[in-house]
């Protein structure tokens, strides 16, 4: 199966527009709904999001008055696809749910991200980012509980497991520690463009969205959950915005956002049950391969450049597929549950010397009282026992598995160097 967008005819840009009618989409059934088709509309609504605030950011950079109105002109455009896809979220699924959905999308879609990375640096950013989302996941779902008496099964069903990753009590870091090697895009593998520009616009959407909502709640234990995580989000926008190649140009940016976005509707297509869902996937595909055209000659006019000389690819081959990883983020955690970084590398944390940053960072953030710990030991504490979807058995990480109350003595570096009386 190959699609090469270049090959295809789009809808004209004049014809794009839609009236407020046909942008007022139905949403779905939130207690129909298959958690993959919610957590499609997520990515694609985040991938929306960067395409229309890049745009912004290059029409804010950009003399050329022709540049300027094709840039506004198709940013119109998708803004009103995020408008749809966004307005897909029913107004009865709390801010939580919504949530549950985020981070079940970060797992998988990072998961699926590393196993598909050929390049073993790549991977491993992706991979260390993995296990901190899966914890996200885990927290979230205690507090669900917690405020809202349900369980997260409910929205996930048991298509991604719900127990600790790296607890995100460990995940504080100094800034300095955040920034990773960049490639640099011509040298790179196809796959590996691609990868990185589908993550950085996830997590820049997770990032957006917590920044948005985390303060809706009343109840301080959610308000102050939803701040903490979202300083992780911050961290993660960094960490993976730093693998991007810094040296492209503002249109040759502008060319692969819009090859990105045709490989990404393209992929959502495969496997969408939903058919009403699979036409708006198809028709803003339709729409996308029109914007790649624009961008196509623009470069050519402006840069004098072949634009297809520097695309990664002639046609995709594979779509990104939104599946259960289980036995993989097993595998992970096993591996690298100790991990932390130390400036552009992963190192475990029990080589880390006493004085390092890392230490000092964590004393002044986790001063007194650190939210995602304290929503485990409410939980708990309301219901006999934390949450958890372990489908595939024991916790791979033997300090991971009982109660929290019991894992100052974790067989994990992190808890050894926190706590060194339990070593």
């Amino acid at each position: 199966m190959t699609f090469n967008p270049l090959e295809e005819k789009g809808i004209p840009l004049d014809d794009q527009t839609r009236n407020w009618k046909e942008l007022n989409v139905e949403p779905y059934k939130k207690d129909r709904v298959h958690p993959y088709s919610r957590t499609r509309g997520i990515l694609m609504n985040g991938i929306e999001v960067e395409a229309v605030m890049f745009s912004h950011q290059m029409h804010r950079n950009t003399l050329d008055p022709d540049v300027r109105k094709q840039l506004a002109q198709m940013r119109r455009i998708e803004q009103e696809q995020q408008k749809v896809i966004n307005w897909l979220i029913p107004g009865d699924e709390s801010t939580i749910e919504v949530t549950l959905g985020y981070e079940q999308l970060a797992v998988d879609l990072t998961a699926w991200l590393a196993r598909h990375e050929p390049d073993p640096y790549l991977k491993q950013v992706y991979d260390f980012a993995l296990l901190e989302d899966f914890d996200h996941l885990y927290r979230y779902a205690n507090l669900y509980e917690l405020i809202e008496g349900k369980k997260a099964d409910a929205i996930c069903s048991d298509l991604t497991e719900i127990t600790p990753g790296r607890p995100t009590i460990f995940e504080h870091r100094h800034p300095h520690d955040e920034i990773r090697r960049p490639m640099t895009a011509p040298a790179s593998e196809p796959q590996s463009v691609l990868n990185a520009l589908t993550i950085v616009a996830a997590e820049q959407q997770t990032m957006n969205f917590y920044m948005t909502i985390g303060n809706r709640y009343q109840e301080p234990i959610a308000r102050a959950t939803y701040q903490e995580i979202g300083q992780i989000e911050e961290q993660h926008v960094t960490h993976y915005g730093s693998i991007l190649d810094p040296s492209a140009s503002w249109l040759e940016n502008l060319v692969m956002h819009q090859w990105h976005e045709c490989w990404l509707y393209w992929s959502m297509m495969q496997d969408e049950p939903d058919p009403r869902v699979k036409a708006i996937y198809e028709l803003h595909l339709n729409m996308e391969i029109e914007h790649l055209r624009i961008a196509c000659e623009l470069m050519r006019k402006i840069e004098k450049r072949d634009p297809e000389a520097i695309l990664p690819m002639k046609g995709f081959t594979e779509p990104l597929k939104l599946e259960p990883n289980k036995a993989y983020v097993r595998e992970v955690l096993a591996k690298q549950v100790d991990l932390t970084a130390s400036d552009s590398d992963f190192v475990p944390v029990s080589t880390l010397p006493e004085d390092d940053r890392y230490f000092e960072y964590q004393r002044r953030v986790n001063d007194q009282w650190v939210p995602t710990e304290e929503v485990i030991r409410q939980n708990s504490e309301k219901n006999g026992r934390e949450y958890r979807l372990e489908t595939e058995g024991p916790h791979p990480v033997p300090g991971l598995r009982g109660a929290p109350e019991d894992r100052h003595g974790e067989e994990t570096d992190y808890a050894r160097r926190s706590h060194p009386k339990a070593a």
